[in-house]
């Protein structure tokens, strides 16, 4: 894995954090290869039980990064325009794809595929010096990382018009009051704000926490008969599991439940 992406484990909580300060933490090929591999790797760890997301140095991240891509300097993806669009799609499908529930914490800018790259977390924290922009109309592109998909069901069809359209910058107050983000906290405590919100998902039952997320994510294509079929399924195999048990054993004798890992 490159030394630019940290990949970091401690009481069940794995860290990929972007540490490329000096472009906001902008990616490469390299980067996002091992942030793919990151994913992919907490996915089967079974030790792994949610993923925080993060950039380092006062930035998420900016994007592609646009000096390296253009000057086709080292860590350019090379070949044709579909072929340096295909490790972009491969890292959200990946973080998508990893049953763990994934942390996005943001600080500072997430823009363009960086901003596409938080939205598609299943949790966002922010400090107050996050922003997120959809960028990419300032350079005659479209965005590439599952904007359009995401945004509207988020803010709306209109709200995420202007965003994309008019690359209208949102602020960490103004991602609060429209649900795009999950906690708004003070700089200083961005860290301890997404740790905190970390350690309650690494406690909870592993096998049933992946099956909501499967249906959450379904639901955004199902209709509603669909969706308590797939409702149906899914809780099937939980009360099949060992989780149940487990936590009604510890109903009873008042303590908290100690989930095993899936």
């Amino acid at each position: 894995m490159t030394q630019e992406v940290h990949d970091e484990i401690a009481d069940g909580i794995r860290t990929l954090s972007i540490d490329r300060p000096q472009s906001k933490n902008a990616l490469t090929g390299p980067v996002l290869e091992a942030l793919t591999a990151g994913f992919r790797a907490a996915a089967a760890d079974r030790e792994t039980r949610v993923v925080i997301l993060t950039g380092r140095g006062g930035s998420f991240c900016s994007g592609v990064d646009l000096k390296v891509a253009m000057m086709n300097g080292p860590g350019a993806i090379q070949g044709t325009a579909r072929d340096r669009i295909a490790p972009f799609h491969a890292l959200i499908r990946a973080l998508r794809a990893c049953p763990k529930p994934v942390i996005g914490l943001v600080d500072g800018p997430a823009v363009g595929f960086g901003c596409d790259l938080a939205l598609a977390c299943d949790l966002r924290v922010a400090t107050e010096a996050a922003y997120f922009q959809e960028k990419f109309v300032n350079i005659g592109l479209v965005p590439d990382g599952g904007g359009t998909f995401f945004l509207p069901r988020l803010v709306g069809l209109a709200k995420a018009a202007e965003l994309v359209m008019l690359g209208t910058k949102l602020e960490a107050a103004e991602s609060l009051r429209l649900g795009v983000v999950n906690r708004v906290v003070p700089v200083a405590e961005g860290t301890a704000a997404a740790r905190a919100m970390a350690s309650a998902l690494a406690k909870g039952p592993p096998r049933a926490l992946a099956r909501m997320k499967a249906l959450l994510q379904g639901s955004l294509s199902r209709d509603f008969e669909a969706a308590l079929d797939a409702e149906r399924d899914a809780q099937v195999e939980c009360l099949e599991g060992p989780e149940m048990g487990e936590g009604v054993m510890a109903f009873f004798e008042k303590r908290e439940p100690r989930f095993p890992p899936q």
